[in-house]
């Protein structure tokens, strides 16, 4: 039987964050494991996010946004910002530090994020691989058509 679960709000460096997964009646939904609903958030000059570096293992997020931008940088050497529609995959396997902030440039002005990010379990048999990162543009999605 489905069960409808509440979010829990937490600020996560400076970011409002809805967070469904995990939940006190369900850890996680097949390979769910935390499920975000960053924002909408506004915030004014010289403020913002800052989810400091930190680490990951044994899974995969996806992060996409509705608005705003966040600056990715991780332990790979990327360091690029995502936006509205694109998408950032990062697999830790056997472990990737990351941070989310965003550039001066954003931070310098008012500005607004909004967005989600799904932390997935890796199988165990993935658990120890190399991490990646991949960041797929909003341009380079493929439209399908309802042919399809």
């Amino acid at each position: 039987m489905a069960k409808v679960l509440k979010a829990k709000e937490h600020d996560i460096g400076g970011l409002n964050v809805k967070r469904v997964l995990p939940h006190q009646e369900k850890r996680m939904v097949g390979p769910f494991v935390f499920f975000d609903q960053m924002g909408p958030n506004n915030f004014p000059a010289g403020q913002g996010i800052n989810v400091r570096p930190h680490p990951h293992i044994g899974l995969s997020t996806l992060t996409y946004l509705f608005d705003g931008s966040i600056l990715h940088r991780d332990s790979l050497g990327n360091n690029l910002e995502i936006r509205p529609g694109d998408v950032n995959w990062m697999t830790s396997g056997k472990g990737i530090t990351h941070s989310e902030r965003e550039s001066f440039e954003v931070r310098a002005n008012p500005h607004s994020i909004s967005g989600l990010q799904c932390w997935v379990a890796l199988p165990e048999v993935m658990a120890e691989i190399e991490p990646s990162f991949n960041h797929v543009k909003k341009t380079n999605y493929r439209t399908l058509s309802t042919k399809e």
